[in-house]
Parts: structure tokens; C-alpha cells; sequence
């Protein structure tokens, strides 16, 4: 009976041990992985967010990212950032790589650290000596957040901002390339083969050198090699009216509104016809 009863207790442990090996609780402050595509390349991301849960935040004090302090712009482990491609942060070139984003907020202005400690734990190994970038940027005030926010806007075809956003304070960090002379060597090189990318080369005459007649006579070779582009005659039609020819671009987006109307394509009938009002 005693050997029965002592197997019945050890039982009732091990299932309580199981069923609390399976307790599964959310981390105070959860990561975050943030990729945005921008130029030839992306950017990442990956951060924790803690929340303010009533405490200070950015006091001399605080024990939320201190004014004066380096901080680890999060929690848990530093947060790390990855280019693919080559930017200019703030004026500095930096090559593609991960790298571990630092910051010293300040009541007035932030220092943002590029640093390549990427076995650091928060702060613990920072190194000056493997910063790859270090510059200042403006406080800017805001609506109140709770939870820290890292997120990529004002996005452009060569410039974007990091914006890092808590409490009532956020600041913007300028990110550009530099990829039109990169593009004109791609279309240089695609010209000199046997299937030129008239259409490719048509939208960056229009959209990066602002080279109207070029971009013209681009899209009227496209249109050529495929006349039932509905696309296409968008495309010409938006060129047409930023050069002046009114009657050019209504007939361009009228083919557009007949040809997408016979593929069954509603949503460029529709971009052609507010075109057309803007005649």
C-alpha cells in the first residue's frame, strides 16, 4: 500500500512538472523584425520593444534609456540593423553589413551609434574603437507611444528615414543611395543585347532624369514590339501631358481606357480616366 501510494505521489510531480515545462509565457518586451526594400537593396531590423508601464522614461535617472547613457535602442539584446547594399547614414558611407544600432538620447538631441559589436549583449562589450558611424540628430515631439517603435518611412527611390519613437519623443535618421548611375549602366548594357528593355528604359528617363522626349521616344518603341499594352499607353500618356501635349495624352489614355477595358482590367480604366480629367 505505502510502495502504491509513493508511486501515486511521484506521479502527480511528474505530471506537474510536464505541465509546467509547457507553460509558454509572451516576453515582456517582444521582438520585432522590421525589412523594408529600398534602392537595389533592403534594410532590416530586428529589435525588442519594451513599454513604459508607468515608469520614467529618459530621466537622468531612469532606468529606461537614460539622458547621457548609451542605450541598446531597446531591450534585451542590442538591436541590430542590416543593409544590403551600401547607404549614407547621416552623410556617412557605410558598406552592407549587420551591425548593432547604439544611442545616447539627449533632452534636445540623440547620438546614434553604428557599431560593430555583434556579440555584445546590450551595452556589456561596447567597444568606441568598432563604431563604423557616429553622428547626432534632432529631437523631434510627438503624440505619446508606450511601446518603443522602430519603423523605416518617407520611403524614396534613394532616400528613407529610421524613425525610433517613444513616450513623446522621436527622432529621424536620414538614410540615402545612390543607384541612378548604377541603373543608367544596367540599361547601357541591356541596350547593346538583342531584347532592349525600351519599357524599362522609357519609366527611368521619365521618373530619374526627367528626360521627357527620351522618355517619349522610349515608350513608343515598347508600344511598337507590344501595341496591346494598356500599360503602356499610361505610361505614354503621363509623359505626353508633362511635356505639354494635352490632346497627345488624352489619346494615349483613351487607347489605355480601350485596351484595359477589353482585358478587364478596371483598375487602369480607372487611372486613365482621372488622367483625363487632369486634361
Amino acid at each position: 500500500m505505502l510502495r502504491t501510494r509513493v508511486m501515486m505521489v511521484l506521479t502527480i510531480i511528474v505530471s506537474a512538472l510536464c505541465t509546467t515545462a509547457q507553460v509558454n509565457l509572451p516576453a515582456p518586451s517582444s521582438t520585432q523584425m522590421i525589412r523594408q526594400d529600398f534602392g537595389m537593396g533592403r534594410i532590416e531590423v530586428n529589435y525588442s520593444r519594451p513599454s513604459i508601464r508607468g515608469r520614467q522614461l529618459f530621466g537622468a535617472s531612469s532606468e529606461l534609456a537614460p539622458l547621457g547613457k548609451i542605450w541598446r535602442t531597446g531591450a534585451n539584446s542590442a538591436t541590430r540593423i542590416r543593409f544590403t547594399d551600401k547607404v549614407s547614414i547621416a552623410g556617412t558611407a557605410v558598406d552592407s553589413g549587420t551591425y548593432v544600432l547604439y544611442t545616447i538620447p539627449e533632452k534636445d538631441q540623440w547620438q546614434v551609434i553604428l557599431n560593430k559589436g555583434l556579440s555584445n549583449w546590450g551595452t556589456d562589450g561596447y567597444k568606441e574603437s568598432d563604431d563604423v558611424a557616429r553622428f547626432k540628430v534632432p529631437v523631434t515631439k510627438v503624440k505619446n507611444t508606450e511601446t518603443f517603435t522602430i519603423q523605416i518611412g518617407n520611403v524614396k527611390p534613394e532616400s528613407c528615414e529610421l524613425e525610433l519613437i517613444w513616450g513623446t519623443t522621436a527622432v529621424q535618421i536620414p538614410i540615402t543611395t545612390n543607384i541612378k548611375e548604377r541603373i543608367r549602366t544596367q540599361l547601357t548594357t541591356a541596350m547593346a543585347g538583342d531584347r532592349k528593355p525600351y519599357f524599362q528604359a522609357a519609366n527611368f528617363y521619365y521618373e530619374w532624369d526627367k528626360d521627357y522626349p527620351k522618355a517619349l521616344e522610349n515608350i513608343n518603341k515598347a508600344i511598337e514590339g507590344t501595341p496591346d499594352a494598356y500599360y503602356m499607353y499610361l505610361a505614354k500618356a503621363r509623359i505626353q501631358k508633362d511635356m505639354g501635349d494635352k490632346a497627345g495624352a488624352r489619346a494615349s489614355a483613351e487607347k489605355c481606357i480601350e485596351l484595359a477595358g477589353k482585358a478587364k482590367n478596371e483598375d487602369y480604366v480607372t487611372f486613365a480616366k482621372v488622367l483625363v480629367k487632369t486634361l
